[in-house]
């Protein structure tokens, strides 16, 4: 593989806000857990490489803030989003029934993409304000994959990454089957063209480092305009870290 190129996987963390979306990112990306809440301003920006199927890829993780005074900053960055945790927490009962809402602003911008359902905070048993009958019904209702999540504990935040990259090849693989398939049933003359969108396809997550690089410098003054609005309407300015 060039040096020059990757195979990259843009993902979004999308829910309520305190549910434990940056956290989750930070246990999964630098293997650390912090118990003090620090409302995201914007959006945040991790990533890890791993390997799948021989291949090594890179997964960019975009955690997005939670509340609706951030909507029209956040949504600009789902766009490009090739994958989504859907995240809710256990002992927050609103973040559980705003699931859907949060499933629909994302496909509002990127259409249908892999997702997982992630009910996080499951350490907090005790302290519930869902039941186990009602987040298998929703799963199945949006028909998505459901895991129960501890960042505390680390419980299940590796295999909740796994499945995501899992189902990005499926699909990606499954799109070009279909692609050779009509472009055999419309005739020879066609199948370049097919083989191009296929490998366009195929190319579509490898991105170029600097151009990681560009998306890092508009994240950063984007977010530094964002916390300058805040600061001017007398609200408390925080200082949100990028990758």
């Amino acid at each position: 593989m060039s040096e020059d190129f990757e195979i990259a996987i843009k993902v979004v963390i999308v829910g309520n806000g305190a549910v434990g979306k940056s956290s989750m990112i930070q246990r999964y990306c630098k293997g650390i857990f912090t118990k003090d809440y620090k409302k995201t301003i914007g959006v945040d920006f991790l990533e890890r490489e791993m390997e799948f199927d021989g291949e090594e890829i890179r997964l960019m993780l975009w955690d997005t803030a939670g509340q609706e005074e951030f909507d029209a900053i956040t949504k600009t960055y789902y766009r490009g989003a090739q994958a989504c945790v859907l995240a809710f927490s256990t002992t927050d009962r609103q973040s559980f029934e705003a699931i859907e809402i949060w499933k629909r602003k994302v496909e509002n911008e990127v259409g249908e993409i892999p997702m997982v359902l992630v009910q996080n905070k499951i350490d907090l048993v005790d302290q519930a304000q869902v039941t186990g009958i009602e987040v298998e019904d929703i799963a199945g209702k949006l028909n998505i994959k459901f895991y129960k999540t501890s960042v505390k504990e680390n419980f299940n935040i590796d295999a909740v990454f796994e499945y995501l990259t899992e189902r990005y090849f499926l699909d990606l693989n499954a799109r070009m089957i279909e692609e050779s398939k009509q472009a055999v049933s419309i005739g020879p003359s066609l199948l370049s063209s097919a083989h191009l969108t296929s490998q366009k396809a195929a190319n579509s997550s490898r991105l170029q480092k600097t151009e990681m690089k560009d998306i890092n410098s508009s994240n950063r003054r984007n977010i530094k305009q964002m916390s300058g609005a805040i600061t001017a309407d007398g609200k408390r300015k925080e200082k949100c870290s990028i990758a």
